[in-house]
Parts: structure tokens; C-alpha cells; sequence
């Protein structure tokens, strides 16, 4: 069913990319965990590389689930689209930018 506003909303998003300087935010989604039912959202550098992100990030935060084993994860997706999970490249080289949905399996 569609929602239609009774005014018009005419003012600038609180999150946009302008306002993070050198930062970002990436949300991130383990799917199929019941534990994580949505995805996280985390502020970090846009120079971050894919690695560091995921043991510096990802790692921590996974880890509150006592199932989790980093060595069991895979088929990361950024957006949609499969993303080679090895990459030392930064976020940005990588199609990772503000507001981007990371996804995996593990």
C-alpha cells in the first residue's frame, strides 16, 4: 500500500556523504543468522582496507554471536554483487561506498 506525506519534505538527509569528511558509513548483514536479523551500521575511514575492515569491524561485532567462526566466512557481496573477499584494496576501490550494503554467509 502506498504512503503519501500530508507536506512535502524539503530538507537535507542528516546522513549524506558531505557531512563524514574522510569517513563513511557501511552497513553490514550476515544473512541467514537469526542472532543478526538486519543489517549493522558502522562509521569507518573511506581509505580502510577490505581486510582490516573485516578483522577490525566485522570480526568484533560478529563475534557476539558464540556460533561465529571467522574462518567460515564467505561469499561476501557488496550491494548485490559478489565481491572478492581476499581484497587488501580500500573500501572505495572496492564499490564500497556511503551507505553500501555488505553482505555474507557464514
Amino acid at each position: 500500500m502506498a504512503v503519501k506525506a500530508l507536506y512535502d519534505y524539503d530538507f537535507p538527509s542528516a546522513d549524506r556523504a558531505e557531512l563524514f569528511g574522510d569517513d563513511q558509513l557501511v552497513y553490514v548483514h550476515w544473512e541467514g543468522n537469526p542472532l543478526f536479523c538486519s543489517a549493522a551500521c558502522f562509521r569507518v575511514p573511506k581509505a580502510l582496507g577490505f581486510g582490516e575492515f573485516v578483522e577490525t569491524v566485522v570480526g568484533p561485532w560478529a563475534a557476539s554471536d558464540p556460533d561465529f567462526d571467522p574462518t567460515a566466512v564467505r561469499d561476501w557481496r557488496v550491494n548485490g554483487r559478489p565481491l572478492d573477499g581476499s581484497a587488501v584494496a580500500p573500501l572505495t576501490e572496492l564499490g564500497i561506498g556511503h551507505k553500501a550494503l555488505l553482505q555474507f554467509t557464514a
